[in-house]
């Protein structure tokens, strides 16, 4: 069992590696030939330039003020200068609600761990149950409610310390997501247009013999919104001329690398071998090689463009539908178009930024199918992922198993190696597992189906909490504990088993400390350090950077990444609910964890990382939902722990407690929740009649016209502009209908006029027959 000693030596090894990444960052920011690295989201905005264009050689890669060393811890208050509605218009709704994640830890974890200490830690301290006991124990745990004897009136206290805890939890909570609920709608109403205001996505858009899919989302809309209905776009399958544009853009990469190489010395044309990595294989000349490749991929490509748009089965059964206003895309996003509850299902459309396009050409009828097999993929993920959670936790226990393998005892008793095995290991060995987790939930994510970056990143975040509260949370109790009493097991009849584990589950605190200070703390000073992206970009820039491009691409800073940060976050949440009551002495390291990320990511926010989509903070009611679950389990676990300690007067008074925490979860989902999944008609109608009196000569069909069209087929792209052709603008001949009804159609239709059913930047790269 971890002893005080083992925490100090954790905590003195995390607190130095923080302090060194801490000054590392700080020395390494300040130099010009790093810029890039922790500066990047202003180069993109255009409002920096680079330092080593200008002064002298040394100068431009070494920074020579040394006044600025004496400032290197300058960052801090400069990140939390910018006031937040200044830090909405830099960087978005989404990342300034995400910082709030940690203001609302520190809201909730400051006044508790004050109140325990005052009163629970006394409470707990004062007795002298472990030191009587046979169990395996430290000092920590003596300020444990392990330490109460069994039928103690102390745990009045307890019960008392679980209801003020809960109560005041669900206060920081309510009024969190009433002020996020608010700074969602004046988001959304002070926002600038976009054209996912004015559109919907339209999915299983069922078959029709006499009309292609084009033809019967025009039609269906012209009857059902006749006054409302603007313009759409039908949905293509167009997955692999999205792999031939990726790889003719790094063709042409390298041909405009050996291009710039020759301008620079014309006296010997740059030559480079066909096979492998250039090592092996014919040498030809580069520029004309490369050409030659250019030509063939833009002659494939404008093929592959061509039997896309004239090929039916290219075209998938759904469609984006845009409105004239807000208020008509409301409508038709929140209501049933069908009499047939399983057709014509529209939901909001994502921003153009945000749509995954490859999950678009999937069948919507094969979604179900595809959910199905992912959620049989996470249970045995899960599940199996307890084996090597078992390794970790016999590290964190090693002594508990000295029985079993008494060869390693000379070599644990070693202080420092004891220390560092108990201390350190663990936590390191966990997050080391945990590395690839996202990845392959990612995976799984895209998989099923989602449209959408932001869909798929809250999938993946939930099922990244699920696997941390099933593996990590729960894995390390049920594993450390039967580790760690493993003699006591043996030994006891089955009666008591149950009241071992109930005592143990509280010392688990020990190993949970250690990976807060490893993951939490030393892992935030290696985030704003940005070692890896650091090493990366600089290894591109020597042996990869070729082209300006290729130096912003090494440039790029990447985003927050919510489907990993905010599962780690609410697993401090509930650690933190979890020990309040039952081990208070973990919650200053929550606390120091919470106030360190809250600067560390404003920074980074700031300087850093570049979102590359807004969801005007759609994802709060998933972190609501994810610390009220804390919440409950956290009770829950409470009544089961005083059930083993015979509090037989005060423990059926805690049945209350999650009854109210559910109603209160209940409550707020149906007072604020609907202004993160609806658009209210009223706050429409305001901003339309506004556009209206502010523009009322906009062009709103030019604006949406190819806003969603998919980014192969617009025009612009370096890729496309060899498939441009002078016969694009040719109007394609469409088969006439044979329904009766499109005579009924009550406005104008593009089918029956001369208009196209494509967008005009399709028509500029092909010839319809």
């Amino acid at each position: 069992m971890a002893t005080l000693k083992d925490i100090e030596v954790a905590a003195a090894i995390n607190i130095l590696t923080a302090f060194a990444f801490f000054v590392a960052f700080a020395i390494l920011r300040l130099q010009p030939v790093n810029d890039r690295v922790y500066f990047p989201k202003w180069y993109l905005k255009g409002l920096r330039s680079s330092p080593l264009n200008s002064g002298a050689l040394v100068g431009k890669f070494v920074n020579l003020d040394f006044r600025s060393y004496v400032r290197f811890l300058n960052w801090m208050p400069a990140a939390l200068k910018m006031p937040e509605p200044e830090l909405i218009d830099h960087a978005g709704l989404d990342s300034a609600v995400y910082l709030r994640i940690y203001l609302v830890g520190l809201k909730i974890f400051v006044p508790i761990t004050f109140l325990a200490f005052a009163i629970m830690v006394p409470v707990n301290w004062t007795n002298g149950t472990l030191e009587h006991s046979n169990l395996t124990y430290s000092d920590i745990d003596k300020l444990s409610i392990s330490n109460i004897p069994i039928g103690s009136d102390r745990f009045w206290t307890h019960l008392v310390m679980a209801y003020a805890f809960s109560f005041w939890a669900c206060y920081v909570l309510k009024k969190e997501y009433a002020i996020v609920a608010l700074m969602r709608l004046h988001f959304l109403a002070s926002e600038q247009r976009r054209p996912d205001q004015f559109t919907v996505l339209v999915k299983n858009v069922p078959p029709d013999p006499d009309e292609s899919v084009d033809e019967l989302v025009e039609h269906f809309f012209l009857v059902n919104h006749p006054e409302h209905y603007l313009t759409h776009q039908v949905v293509y399958n167009a997955n692999r001329l999205s792999n031939l544009v990726e790889e003719k853009k790094k063709i042409q990469n390298w041909l405009d690398y050996y291009q710039l190489k020759y301008s620079r010395n014309q006296s010997k044309r740059p030559s480079s071998r066909t096979g492998f990595l250039g090592l092996c294989g014919d040498r030809v000349d580069s520029i004309d090689f490369y050409t030659s490749k250019i030509e063939n991929f833009s002659e494939e490509i404008a093929t592959e463009r061509d039997k896309i748009i004239n090929n039916p089965k290219s075209i998938m059964h759904a469609a984006f539908v845009s409105f004239k206003t807000r208020w008509a895309a409301a409508v038709c996003a929140q209501t049933q178009q069908s009499r047939n509850p399983t057709t014509w299902l529209t939901e909001w459309a994502p921003e153009p930024r945000d749509v995954y396009w490859a999950n678009l050409a999937i069948p919507y009828v094969s979604l179900s199918i595809r959910r199905l097999i992912v959620a049989v993929a996470f249970f045995f993920l899960t599940f199996f992922f307890m084996i090597p959670i078992a390794f970790v936790q016999s590290l964190a226990n090693i002594e508990g198993i000295e029985k079993a393998l008494p060869f390693l005892k000379p070599i644990i008793e070693i202080k420092f190696i004891k220390s560092f095995i108990q201390g350190f290991l663990p936590g390191i060995a966990l997050k080391i597992f945990l590395i690839f987790l996202p990845t392959i939930l990612m995976l799984m994510s895209k998989f099923e189906g989602f449209i959408c970056m932001s869909a798929l990143e809250r999938r993946s975040a939930t099922r990244y909490y699920i696997f941390q509260f099933i593996n990590v949370f729960l894995g390390s109790i049920i594993t450390g504990t039967a580790f760690q009493q493993l003699d006591n097991f043996i030994h006891q009849s089955a009666n008591e088993i149950p009241r071992t584990i109930g005592v143990s589950i509280p010392m688990k605190a020990t190993f949970f400390i250690t990976y807060i200070m490893v993951d939490g703390w030393a892992g935030i000073a290696g985030e704003i350090l940005r070692l890896k992206p650091l090493i990366i970009y600089h290894l591109k820039n020597f042996l990869l950077v070729k082209t300006e491009k290729d130096r912003e691409e090494a440039m790029d800073p990447g985003t927050l990444g919510f489907n990993t940060g905010e599962p780690q976050i609410q697993l401090y949440f509930l650690l933190g609910l979890v020990y309040a009551v039952v081990t208070p002495v973990l919650l200053p390291f929550i606390i120091v964890f919470f106030g360190l990320a809250y600067v560390v990511y404003r920074h980074q926010i700031i300087n850093v990382y570049n979102q590359e989509y807004e969801s005007g903070a759609a994802f709060w009611p998933d972190v609501h939902g994810r610390i009220i679950v804390a919440l409950i389990v956290s009770q829950l676990l409470l009544m089961g722990l005083l059930s083993t300690k015979q509090a037989a007067q005060s423990t059926p008074l805690l049945i209350a407690l999650p009854v109210l925490t559910i109603w209160f979860h209940r409550f707020c989902k149906g007072r604020y929740e609907p202004a993160f999944v609806r658009y209210p008609l009223q706050e429409a109608m305001m901003k339309d009649t506004l556009e209206r009196a502010r523009e009322p000569n906009l062009n709103l069909k030019g604006f949406l016209q190819n806003a969603y069209v998919h980014p192969v087929f617009k025009g612009g792209d370096d890729s496309d502009s060899d498939a441009a052709s002078g016969d694009g603008d040719q109007e394609p001949e469409l088969i006439p209908t044979k329904r009766n009804s499109r005579r009924n159609t009550p406005l104008p239709s593009k089918h029956s006029g001369s208009v196209s059913s494509l967008p005009e930047a399709v028509l500029e790269h092909a010839q319809l027959l």
